[in-house]
């Protein structure tokens, strides 16, 4: 007798749709029609056997490279430097006065991811409208600087780990501000509508 793969059922049972709008509690089934629909509204998901284990010799000869070789990222590096020139050139031709681009270093990298924490937080929110807050995106921005901060322990100059500690300090600190403001406001009850 062959074994039936283990499989849940899963609903949907979100208060949002994916546009972010309230779905409509009228179309939101109760938990009995729930159920007495499950077998037309549900998806089934088997998952497969786990594989057995091939011997190593076997495992050996069916792996592939994993990336590219030396030779093939050194051609690729020139090939990006090249095209790089030739953007340059470009540029500079349709632009006379324009000074030549900057190459990029330590401090750029750090100061663009500040500047996607910074605006996941809302602060390039337009006067009057309401900030749109990517907590989430945030929090993952800062989790990039730290990790940053942590495998590059000991290489960095003391101007870039000076930078490095400084935008995570403010960015963990508005992070904080932020979730605060978040929980307080949750724990308030909303204003009666007169």
């Amino acid at each position: 007798m062959e074994e039936k793969p283990p499989s849940f059922t899963v609903t949907d049972r979100r208060k949002f749709t994916l546009e972010g709008d309230p779905r409509d509690e009228a179309a939101t089934p109760t938990e009995q029609e729930s159920a007495e629909r499950a077998d037309t509204t549900a998806r089934v998901i088997n998952f497969p056997k786990p594989e057995e284990p091939k011997p190593a010799q076997e495992a050996a000869q069916e792996e592939e490279p994993t990336g590219p070789s030396a030779q093939e990222s050194a051609e690729q590096h020139a090939a990006y430097e090249q095209s790089s020139r030739e953007v340059d050139n470009l540029l500079r031709q349709s632009n006379a006065g324009a000074e030549a681009a900057q190459d990029t270093t330590f401090e750029h990298v750090i100061q663009s991811i500040y500047l996607s924490a910074i605006m996941a937080m809302g602060a390039g929110t337009e006067q009057g409208q309401q900030p749109r807050i990517d907590i989430v995106g945030a929090r993952q921005s800062i989790d990039m600087l730290a990790i940053l901060q942590d495998k590059t322990k000991g290489n960095l100059n003391e101007k870039e780990q000076r930078l490095l500690q400084n935008a995570l300090f403010d960015l963990r600190m508005m992070f904080v501000e932020i979730t605060n403001a978040i929980a307080k406001s949750a724990q308030q009850p909303p204003p009666k509508k007169k």
